[in-house]
């Protein structure tokens, strides 16, 4: 048999050793057959055969994002929606005028982005700032978390929110000294008006969203994620099985889709889709479910009250009861199905912990797919290595460390920061790590993953100078497996994909330079020529 493509580098980084050596990728259909040198290669090469030599770029296993959210991802980048930090809440109301005069006359507005605390002044939005650009049109701007949404009057009309109605459990309705809703509606109130606010969106739009959005990730040589539940709510997940399987269905889907919709007592969505989907692009390894919130809105839940509290005893809450947590996991955990939990806050990252352990006592490891804990950001410090010792992987997104400079120093104080984001103690103490961006939160780059994970400084600003708790930098290599293999042990197909490594899916990007040896300044600056798929080149810059 002789290979179909034959890729050729000064330097191959399979992911197996810690360099990047000269070497050869033979691909037979959609597989790897042969990785290693360049004259151990040329036994592959038939008539036929079309040999790449890429010269002195970096050749590695394609990224593969642990943690997004591919309906809101695709819904922001595309034309229907924009995403936007603003540098205050007149810049914001301003920049939406391009984006409503777009949309057809009376349909939502729709934005996400922002963050008040980024802002000059810092302080929260109102209604009244809206009211004036768009007193008859509603609209209505997610917080760049996704936890928070601004609305107008017109909106709130719309939704049919008054200064009588009740949020639900979990979610509040923000109200001035007077008693009046000021348009900011927070945590599970927010989420849960999301599907009735992008219902006007068509299929067929949604659809060339899906396919602008799989364009962006080939660019930055992404060839896989993990489309996780963005609320817990039934029928909120947003985790668009029929979206991926019309684009399967018309040879669209560019790139290996991993679903992961909410768990519940009733199982049986998961169940089905495992049952329906069992192509190499498309599949559903698990289920995923929400313990806390995040520790800017003091709704992660903590062991001890923030250092900046606003009441007695303001340390979160668990936006699930932990009983209710345990009796779901557990159950998933019997009939053998991978949970992966939001758990930002030290506590319920800990009582997240405790429940594995009694599952895995009780049902014994997983035979398939990954129990996985979502962005942990601050720990208990013996709870490290717990993950571990319970084979739970670390989920993380490295850009997140900088998304709010000063804050974690403002809601958790210097003790507790010591415990934030620790990458490096993750590798010393040999927890599985996956990467991933949690867009739309934090944009699919590539390059700025890695940057920040490598150097701890904002993508954007560069700051600190020397990297934010700098002990926990990581090396370039540690990246990007934690890029590649950690995150396709995220998905429970480290069997398949991760490594460029005979008998595997040949996935691969090619960078224009060796990321392991340029300088930390130059890693955002690498471009990707070509990502492939299976084999097939489906982006060549």
């Amino acid at each position: 048999m002789f290979a179909d493509t034959i890729i050729e580098t000064e330097a191959l980084f399979t992911g197996v050793g810690a360099d990047a050596v000269p070497g050869a990728v033979a691909v037979a259909g959609d597989r790897i057959v042969f990785a290693g040198s360049k004259a151990d290669a040329e036994g592959w090469r038939g008539p036929e055969t079309i040999v790449k030599d890429y010269g002195d770029a970096l050749v590695i296993p394609g990224f593969h994002d642990s943690h997004l959210h591919f309906f809101h991802s695709a819904l922001y980048s595309s034309p229907l929606a924009m995403n936007y930090l603003g540098s205050s809440e007149a810049d914001y109301v301003a920049r939406l005028a391009p984006l409503a005069a777009s949309r057809p006359e009376g349909s939502w507005v729709l934005a996400q982005g922002w963050r008040e605390y980024r802002w000059n002044p810092a302080a929260m939005p109102s209604r009244r700032s809206l009211d004036e650009a768009y007193p008859d049109r509603p609209v209505a701007l997610y917080s760049g978390d996704a936890h928070t949404l601004w609305v107008n009057s017109a909106a709130l009309d719309v939704l049919g929110i008054d200064e009588t109605t009740e949020p639900p459990a979990g979610g509040a309705y923000d109200r001035n000294e007077r008693g009046e809703l000021t348009g900011i509606i927070r945590e599970s109130a927010a989420m849960e008006l999301m599907g009735r606010i992008v219902s006007s969106f068509t299929d067929d739009e949604m659809q060339d969203a899906y396919c602008g959005f799989m364009d962006r990730l080939l660019e930055n040589g992404i060839t896989s994620v993990c489309d996780m539940s963005l609320m817990a709510s039934p029928g909120l997940d947003f985790v668009r099985d029929d979206i991926y399987e019309s684009l399967e269905r018309q040879g669209r889907l560019a790139v290996r889709v991993h679903m992961f919709p909410t768990l519940t007592e009733d199982m049986s969505r998961l169940e089905t889709m495992q049952q329906r989907f069992t192509g190499p692009r498309l599949q559903a390894p698990g289920f995923k479910q929400f313990f806390d919130g995040v520790s800017s809105q003091h709704t992660a839940y903590l062991e001890k009250p923030y250092a900046n509290a606003q009441f007695e005893g303001d340390r979160g809450r668990p936006t699930v009861e932990p009983s209710t947590m345990r009796r779901l996991v557990l159950a998933a955990a019997e009939a053998g199905h991978a949970v992966r939990v939001h758990t930002i806050g030290d506590e319920a990252i800990h009582c997240a912990l405790d429940i594995f352990d009694e599952a895995r006592q009780r049902y014994g490891p997983l035979e398939h797919g990954q129990n996985c804990l979502e962005h942990l950001e601050n720990f208990q410090p013996d709870d490290i290595a717990r993950l571990a010792e319970l084979d739970v992987l670390a989920a993380v997104q490295p850009p997140h460390i900088t998304l709010d400079p000063g804050g974690p120093e403002r809601d958790l104080g210097l003790e507790r920061i010591r415990w934030m984001w620790p990458f490096a103690t993750f590798l010393e103490q040999g927890v599985k790590m996956g990467f991933g961006t949690d867009s739309p939160v934090v944009d699919v780059n590539s390059m700025d993953v890695l940057y920040t994970a490598v150097t701890r400084q904002d993508p954007r600003t560069h700051e600190p100078l020397g990297g934010w708790l700098p002990a926990e930098r990581i090396t370039m290599a540690e990246a990007i497996r934690a890029y590649t293999l950690g995150s396709a042990q995220a998905a429970g197909r480290a069997h398949e994909l991760g490594t460029i490594e005979a008998g595997k899916f040949a996935d691969i990007a090619v960078l224009d330079r060796n990321l392991l040896t340029v300088p930390e300044d130059e890693i955002q600056g690498a471009r990707v020529l070509a990502t492939y798929v299976g084999g097939q080149c489906l982006y060549e810059a």
